[in-house]
């Protein structure tokens, strides 16, 4: 019985290792985005109030003036003719992102940048500032106290000390959705999928996996656009999220990127090297240089003393490093594998893979970064 249990673990475990590769299916939401749905940037112009003594001098900065005095007209203060010196005021830069199918009322984050020579706007309070869209229509208002996360200070010999970045801050929900996007999902009787990544491969997939589905719901337009119609009786919300959450197995070109700055290399699955022989070593010359110091001999007449240079020269070579070869068609792992055994550094890695993209040997594209 002992024996008989073995044997089924053995031969399990050889069907285990003969099996195919389990490949990684992604779901169609995570690879695509869908047309019309996203974010609208948003950008304003305001002023910040209330910093302590570190806001713009308003003689460097004549638009912060400019604003003030406008402002507190609008308020009902004059101050055309007065000289004003205040440091608690800066103009800023605000920005936000309005989310798709974002309705009237909802509340997004805004974030706040020195647009003068203020020195911080920690603890100011950001007065009401509409927010434009590209089409120059309001369709937000900001306000609040602004959020730097930062440290400074400053003693009385002019030395300073800062954490982070104290002209630039966040107000969380500081800003109040009043225009909503008219974008009308419901009522489209077709949408596109835009690949993040455009390949032949995917959009096929994609396309195959929601008509198998549903079929006659999807066309693969070109690498990048796959178009799906809900079928008939079924609304475009329902059909979309039964849609994304089909799962697909996304294909990509055999790519090889390399960080020269930071000595990394990312290599996709489907790199394949042709036969070639790798053989990597360092010669290392090595110049020391001793002077000695001559003298002459004790009570001597003639003579004096000199620095004589004396110089030392060495060829270091390493050895002991075989070539190591890589079979036609070989993976991604036979190729990292034949580099580790050489022992390389990421440095020499980079300088290796380029060597053999030259040599025709590496069928992938090589990205520098």
């Amino acid at each position: 019985m002992i024996r008989l249990l073995r044997l089924l673990v053995a031969t399990l475990a050889v069907a285990g290792l003969c099996a195919p590769p389990a490949y990684a299916k992604s779901r169609i939401k995570d690879i695509v985005e869908f047309e019309g749905v996203r974010e609208n940037m948003l950008v304003g112009y305001g002023i910040v109030v209330g910093l302590n003594g570190t806001g713009d001098a308003l003689r460097n900065a004549p638009f912060t003036k400019q604003s003030l005095e406008a402002m507190l007209e609008r308020l009902g203060v004059n101050t055309r003719d007065a000289n004003l010196n205040t440091k608690n005021v800066a103009a800023v830069m605000v920005t936000a992102k309005l989310p798709a199918f974002a309705a009237a009322g909802a509340q997004i984050d805004a974030t706040v940048s020195a647009l003068g020579d203020a020195k911080s706007l920690l603890g100011g309070t950001l007065l009401v500032t509409p927010l434009l869209g590209a089409d120059g229509q309001a369709y937000a208002v900001a306000q609040g106290t602004v959020q730097t996360g930062s440290i400074s200070a400053s003693g009385a010999s002019g030395s300073t000390v800062s954490k982070g970045v104290p002209t630039a801050g966040r107000i969380a929900g500081g800003a109040i959705v009043e225009k909503e996007i008219g974008f009308q999902l419901a009522s489209m009787d077709q949408l596109r999928m835009t690949l993040r990544n455009p390949d032949f491969t995917t959009a096929r997939r994609i396309a195959d996996a929601v008509n198998k589905s549903y079929p006659g719901s999807a066309l693969a337009e070109n690498p990048t656009i796959v178009a799906i119609r809900p079928p008939a009786g079924r609304d475009m919300m329902t059909f979309v999220s039964q849609v994304e959450n089909l799962t697909v197995d996304p294909d990509a070109p055999a790519k090889v990127v390399i960080d020269e700055v930071a000595g990394v290399i990312v290599m996709g699955e489907n790199v394949r090297v042709s036969t070639v022989a790798i053989q990597q070593g360092n010669l290392t010359i090595t110049v020391r240089e001793s002077p000695a110091v001559s003298q002459p001999a004790p009570f001597a007449r003639t003579g004096e003393t000199a620095v004589v240079p004396q110089s030392e020269v060495a060829v270091d070579e390493e050895t002991g490093r075989q070539f190591v070869t890589l079979r036609e068609g070989a993976s991604l792992s036979s190729l990292v594998s034949g580099l580790n055994a050489l022992g390389v550094t990421p440095r020499d890695m980079i300088s290796i893979l380029q060597t053999i993209k030259a040599a025709g040997a590496l069928q992938a594209d090589i990205e520098v970064m």
